[in-house]
């Protein structure tokens, strides 16, 4: 088994996630936690589209997601922020 950085990690993450994941992270960068539905508007993601992204950013550990009431609050967890800063500026 080959070892590798975290950013080398990183990259092949991001080759694999679809477009929609980065808006995605860029709108919860810039706006903070919110619920799917103002996710959706935010990022100018279809809400089909939306959970299959969430749902693969929740399972890297890049996204969290909680329930209030009758809602599915996402946010981003601290990986997900210095993934987002490592994908932005190269």
């Amino acid at each position: 088994m080959t070892e590798i950085s975290l950013p080398e990690y990183f990259t092949k993450v991001n080759d694999r996630l679809p477009g929609e994941a980065e808006r995605v992270l860029k709108a919860l960068v810039e706006e903070g936690s919110m619920n799917k539905e103002d996710l959706s508007l935010t990022a100018r993601v279809k809400r089909a589209v939306l959970d299959h992204v969430v749902m693969q950013l929740f399972a890297l550990g890049l996204v969290d997601v909680s329930t209030e009431g009758k809602s599915k609050i996402c946010s981003l967890t601290r990986l997900g922020g210095d993934y987002f800063q490592l994908i932005t500026a190269g």
